[in-house]
């Protein structure tokens, strides 16, 4: 408890010290299993990496058991070419983890209460840490945590725009419309969305207000006037929207039976997911709400009217060589250019070639051995 105090006291997050907990609890839940919980200052480097092996080999726990998803576990998704998720931990997670047991123990360190010798310790190198660092930066630890495993090369998902069509399309409500126009047009995350207000809209200048992941700074985002058509039809369904009521509603009843009313709760994250997933087994598909903040900014890259500059700052993305993944070209994309290119090949090698002026056909089908002229 001391040590999430201290966490909060930093100015954190909720979903941060949640997270934090959690990853803690996984690690005394483990400490307790080898026997090791009453000496958790105790704790060496082979127990982290007994840890590390035990989360790679484990199933995620779930309070549910599996339905309509099993058959669908790790697999790749036809129409989305995205993996769904598997029942196993994430290399992120792992990260994750031995970032949070790492900052614990450095904390217990400081306050003299803890080991003498971090037992997540960071990798060796050769060379002097921070040997070429630009001197107007601020510095970072270079050496990576020993135990935490290689992620893969991230790659942007974009939506081609049929698929878009097909998403769109299959929203029932104007409200769910709204959100998914803003969220192309704007770039911005779920949750940012789902925080927005009543005040948070700027009618006059198509503009919207949230709070970013993270810094939580405010942020006014440009958006579509698609959106704002579809957010004005939502504003029309449900009335007029307080300037500090939450602006994406849902309706609950209070209670069971034939005499229960409706009430409006603010829509959470798990209620737009439940949205999507809807759709995504109608379309046999896999989209997030992510998909459509990386699809706005591939079209944002693409545009030469906007900078990567630009591009950064609507992201909202503290560097730019965060943004700089969108650069990579798409792999559909680059297929169909390639495709096409080899179409065009063979297209000019059974065209007819006509000798220039002044060279008879005969002559130079003796030089060339009959294959000028012939497609060869």
């Amino acid at each position: 408890m001391r040590y999430l105090r201290d966490f909060v006291a930093r100015g954190n997050r909720p979903g941060s010290v949640r997270s934090y907990a959690y990853d803690l609890r996984r690690w005394w839940r483990f400490l307790v299993a080898v026997e090791v919980e009453v000496e958790w200052d105790k704790a060496t480097s082979r127990e982290v990496c007994d840890f590390v092996l035990w989360i790679q080999s484990s199933s995620k726990p779930r309070r549910f058991a599996r339905t309509a998803s099993a058959r669908t576990v790790g697999k790749t998704n036809a129409v989305t070419r995205k993996r769904h998720l598997s029942d196993r931990y994430e290399p992120t997670t792992v990260r994750h983890s031995n970032s949070v047991l790492r900052s614990f123990y450095e904390f217990w360190i400081e306050t003299g209460e803890g080991p003498l010798v971090n037992p997540v310790p960071r990798d060796r190198e050769g060379r002097r840490p921070n040997a070429h660092h630009n001197p107007l930066e601020p510095y970072r630890a270079e050496r990576r945590l020993r135990y935490n495993p290689k992620l893969p090369k991230r790659k942007p998902r974009s939506m081609p725009d049929e698929r878009w069509r097909d998403l769109f399309g299959s929203m029932r409500s104007n409200r769910d419309r709204a959100i998914l126009a803003l969220a192309i047009s704007t770039a911005a995350r779920a949750n940012e969305l789902l925080g927005m207000a009543g005040a948070d809209v700027d009618w006059g200048n198509q503009l919207i207000r949230v709070r970013r992941k993270g810094s939580d700074a405010e942020q006014w985002l440009p958006a579509s006037p698609e959106a704002f058509i579809w957010l004005r039809l939502y504003w029309n369904d449900i009335g007029e929207i307080g300037p500090n009521a939450p602006l994406w509603v849902t309706l609950r009843r209070r209670r069971r039976g034939p005499d229960s009313e409706l009430e409006r709760r603010p829509l959470n994250y798990e209620a737009l997911r439940a949205v999507l997933r809807r759709a995504n087994e109608r379309l046999g598909s896999n989209w997030t709400m992510h998909d459509a903040r990386h699809t706005c900014a591939i079209r944002m890259i693409r545009d030469e009217r906007l900078s990567l500059r630009d591009v950064q700052t609507i992201l909202g993305h503290a560097h730019l060589t965060t943004t700089q993944i969108y650069l990579e070209e798409d792999e559909a994309e680059v297929i169909a250019r390639v495709l096409e290119h080899l179409a065009d090949g063979r297209e000019r090698a059974t065209q007819q070639i006509t000798p220039a002026q002044g060279y008879q056909q005969a002559d130079l089908d003796v030089l060339f051995g009959g294959s000028l002229g012939h497609g060869h």
